[in-house]
């Protein structure tokens, strides 16, 4: 007879904040690592306790007990604190591709300060977990993965489903996870949840009644004798008299073996009894094959300017401050900050936890995270100013010829990987006084606003001496200041020009120069007619025309297919009386909609570059949910058995949306802003595509995730709301239409034959929900918001990928100097490189701390092969073939400089580029 073993593993899951603030739960957590570290110097029985996944608590607890660091790493050299492999628990959907990847490398970077790092795919409360997840751990050399939500049984109650449901994903606990490249680790279920071995009596009449259910529903699932029990939960306590139960366990069950376990332990064990009819489960996994209420998929809405500064910080320093880093390393020799990078990716991974991002805490937390926010993009910005004076100080400005030394020359950086045009705006600096700290700025601003710019005069010019249309607007005189690096501080007046262009292929990860010039030979500034015509009531180019509708919503025309997209724009409002985890729309409510709605529309920009109008809704909408709804939720009604509705008092939403088309534009591009004054209500933009599809596009952690537009048998839920990062997509495979997004990862297609694709701009809740009843007036989001979206119609799969790579253009920001008139070894266009790949995204340019490599990382959006041509303009000592750790794997040969690879389906592939003397490097890999 085979015997059973029962593992126990000890852990406490510790979100950092949640129902009480950061720091309530920091004085907690001294509390629980002093009882651990007691525990186990005291007893020996007591072998192991499971850090949760996350380096982030070992920084935590030292920062009160510093005094405690020898006996903390003595343990976890010793393999009885179990740490790693994750810097935080995160959120897996609403961070970016990139910050999943700094959180397994710098959770690995500070694990290896020990010596020791758990290689466990740890995902205990994720709320879904990546499809690509299994490639990333591979990469990792991380072969197992556990989890607690996304495969049924488990939902959002953490109850145990029956066994005779129709749509198991798996039988079994344990499972094969495969992403869509075809990597595959096991899968382990936490079935009955991480608290399954929580508290284990000690007193044998209850342990027998404890472990006579336990036992039996751990079986339930289990595939082999070896059992797991997770000794732990939410900021669970030591259970310091653990050794005794274990005793009282024994003797209760001498056929089963009761064992005091780790993961690594509990893996050995398991790893050979393993029946042959796993179930392989792949992709995604988002609970969809459930009834739809217990997906938590809503936090992508809750609180939305959290997501949105999110956004903003991650695109800062994936696609600024890393990228121009290494451009500044390669170019002129200047150091890659890497301890300030970790310090700001750190910085901003605390805001990462689920509980956190998720909008789904009490308001301390969330306030709180607007200065983390913050911080990391001061950190950024600091590394990106720095890194763009060191670059533009090379780029010879002199050796232009259609340039005179009065030429004030600005430099726009393209930081995508992705040829670039668009708009921009750069602010230069026409006149400049230093003083020294006295009476005298006033004066000197008053001398430099009475200089004549005679800005009528002047053009722009590219660097082969093309007339590029501008608007240079006179901002006046400011105060500014200089912090040399050998020098007291600088301060200055000076006269700013703003100059507003559209900057036209600019090359990937590189940039281009131009010059505001100044002559009275107007024939020389003869320019012929561009592209972009203003119509009644709306606008074209060489690619759209946009006609704009009584009721401000917008028909949309792809010239290049001639298919049409009609009643765009539509904003629709309903009510909402969930709670920061879960939309719940009233019972009866009926959505209210601007359809039909009279706007008032203005031209409000039309440049050659641009062309923009302004749309005014003055709308209302009610102010709230009825009186019911305080006494329900102070009474702790499920939001599922609410009956409240909506309030007959109206409140004022005025929107603004502001609509443009660029000259060189594909996409129409989309901002709103209002003056959210009601609570208790969701606002969503609806964009209907009338395409006849069954399934949809969104961009998601290292993937377009295909997912059903129809959901599985079992969802009852009315609402469908998906995760999205930069896009959503509709295809009938000729025609498609795209929404990109700025920070809205909230997303549905609705279920009717328009295939609507609605946007989530606002979700106004008052309670945090789950276990208790936690108010949060602050998630009302009132006062002033603004988001930004933008639609692209597409032809069909042939175009899609340019679409896409359009889309996460679209969230980047354009970098600009204001650069010098000097010489220098740089050309006024230059990119560090050259790289081929259809269906390729380059999602990393940055450093690597082991090598000083450059890093150059790309994944494949389509399921075949694609080939990868690279051609680095920069001298290379070896390329070697790379992973999410960075690390130099085989070494890989250039044929005549450049390397020629194949992506395989949805693979992610990293190569480290070795430079050579790159402080003397020259353009075009040439040494002087």
């Amino acid at each position: 007879m085979t015997r059973t073993t029962a593992h126990l593993i000890s852990h406490t899951h510790w979100d950092r904040e949640w129902y009480m603030p950061y720091e309530r739960h920091h004085v907690l957590l001294a509390k629980l690592m002093n009882e651990l570290l007691e525990t186990l110097e005291q007893d020996e029985r007591y072998r192991y306790f499971h850090l949760d996944g996350q380096t982030i608590i070992i920084e935590d607890y030292l920062q009160v007990h510093p005094e405690r660091r020898e006996q903390l790493e003595r343990f976890i050299r010793e393999g009885r604190i179990v740490i790693g492999p994750w810097y935080v628990l995160q959120d897996e959907f609403l961070t970016s591709s990139e910050a999943n990847v700094r959180n397994l490398l710098i959770g690995h970077q500070d694990a290896a300060k020990y010596g020791v790092i758990s290689k466990l795919g740890y995902f205990p409360d994720s709320f879904g977990n990546m499809g690509q997840a299994p490639q990333l751990l591979q990469q990792a050399d991380i072969g197992t993965a556990v989890f607690g939500r996304g495969v049924k049984p488990t939902g959002f109650d953490n109850m145990v489903g029956e066994l005779n449901s129709t749509s198991y994903e798996s039988p079994y606990s344990e499972m094969y996870w495969e992403s869509p490249d075809g990597s595959t680790v096991l899968g382990l279920l936490f079935a009955n949840w991480y608290s399954n071995g929580n508290e284990v009596p000690v007193d044998a009449e209850e342990a027998k009644v404890f472990w006579d259910k336990k036992i039996a529903d751990a079986g339930k699932y289990a595939s082999t004798p070896e059992l797991l029990f997770m000794n732990g939960c939410d900021h669970q306590p030591v259970q310091r008299d653990l050794a005794d139960a274990l005793e009282t366990a024994r003797k209760l069950y001498p056929d089963t073996d009761f064992v005091h376990s780790s993961f690594e332990q509990y893996l050995k064990a398991l790893a050979p009894s393993l029946p042959e009819d796993l179930v392989t489960v792949h992709g995604e996994l988002r609970s969809q094959h459930t009834d739809g209420w217990g997906t938590l998929v809503n936090t992508a809405s809750a609180r939305v300017y959290l997501k949105q500064l999110n956004q903003q910080g991650q695109t800062l320093l994936e696609k600024g401050a890393e990228p121009l880093a290494a451009l500044a390393y390669l170019v002129s020799g200047q150091a890659y900050p890497h301890a300030l990078l970790t310090y700001a990716w750190k910085t901003l991974m605390q805001n990462h936890p689920h509980d956190s991002i998720c909008g789904c805490s009490v308001d301390e937390v969330h306030r709180e995270m607007i200065s983390r926010f913050e911080k990391s993009r001061h950190v950024g910005e600091a590394i990106i100013e720095d890194s763009l004076r060191a670059v533009s100080a090379q780029i010879g400005t002199r050796s232009v010829a259609a340039w005179s030394e009065a030429a004030r020359p600005v430099t726009v950086f393209n930081t995508t990987g992705w040829e670039r045009s668009g708009t921009v705006s750069v602010e230069v600096i026409f006149a400049k006084r230093y003083f020294k700290e006295g009476p005298n700025p006033a004066a000197i601003a008053a001398a430099l606003d009475q200089l004549p710019l005679a800005l009528e005069q002047g053009r722009l010019l590219d660097a082969e001496g093309r007339h590029v249309a501008c608007r240079a607007e006179d901002l006046g005189t400011r105060f500014g200041y200089e912090l040399p690096d050998d020098q007291f501080r600088k301060p200055y007046m000076a006269r700013i020009v703003r100059l507003t262009f559209e900057a036209a292929q600019v090359p990937p990860l590189g940039y281009s120069t131009y010059a505001w010039v100044e002559s009275a030979d107007e024939s020389a500034w003869a320019a012929a007619e561009g592209p972009l015509k203003l119509l009644e009531r709306g606008m074209e180019n060489d690619f759209l025309a946009v006609q704009i509708r009584e009721d401000g919503s917008y028909d949309v025309a792809d010239k290049r297919t001639g298919r049409s997209f009609t009643g765009l724009g539509v904003y629709e409002n309903c009510g909402d009386i969930g709670n920061e985890y879960v939309f719940r729309q009233p019972e009866g409510d009926a959505a209210l909609t601007t359809k039909g709605l009279a706007a008032r529309i203005s031209l409000t920009e039309h440049e050659p570059y641009r062309i923009t109008y302004e749309i005014v809704h003055e709308w209302a909408i009610p102010a709230s949910a009825d009186a019911s709804f305080e006494d329900e939720k102070r009474r702790m009604v499920p939001f599922r058995q609410r009956k409240a509705g909506r309030s007959t008092e109206q409140a004022p939403l005025r929107i603004v949306t502001r609509i443009s088309l660029e000259t060189g534009g594909t996409g129409v591009q989309v901002s709103a802003a209002f003056n959210n004054q009601a609570k208790d209500h969701r606002l969503r933009v609806l964009v209907p595509t009338g395409l006849a599809a069954s399934t949809l596009r969104a961009d998601s952690i290292f993937e377009a995730a295909e997912r059903e537009i129809e959901p599985a048998a079992d969802w009852i839920n009315p609402s469908n709301a998906q995760h999205q990062q930069a896009y959503v997509s509709v295809s009938d495979g000729s025609a498609g239409l795209l929404v990109a997004n700025k920070g809205l990862n909230e997303y549905e297609v609705l279920r009717d034959g328009s295939k609507t694709i609605a946007i989530t701009l606002l979700r106004s809740v008052s309670e945090l929900g789950d276990w208790g009843v936690f108010p949060t007036p602050e998630a009302q989001c009132l006062g002033e918001q603004t988001v930004e979206f933008a639609v692209r119609p597409f032809a069909g799969d042939a175009d899609w990928t340019e679409a896409c790579a359009w889309a996460y253009q679209y969230q980047v920001p354009w970098f600009t100097v204001q650069t010098g008139w000097q010489e220098g070894s740089l050309p006024a266009v230059y990119q560090p490189l050259e790289w081929q790949g259809r269906t390729l995204v380059l999602s990393a340019f940055k450093m690597s701390a082991d090598h000083e490599d450059i890093i150059l990382r790309w994944y494949n959006l389509a399921g075949v092969e694609q080939e990868l041509a690279l051609t680095p303009h920069f001298p290379v000592e070896a390329v070697h073939a790379s992973d999410i750790l960075e690390r130099r794997k085989q070494r890989e040969a250039l044929d005549e400089g450049s390397l020629r690879r194949s992506a395989g389906p949805a693979q992610i592939v990293t190569y480290a580029l070795q430079p050579y003397n790159p402080k003397f490097t020259m353009p075009g890999g040439v040494t002087p």
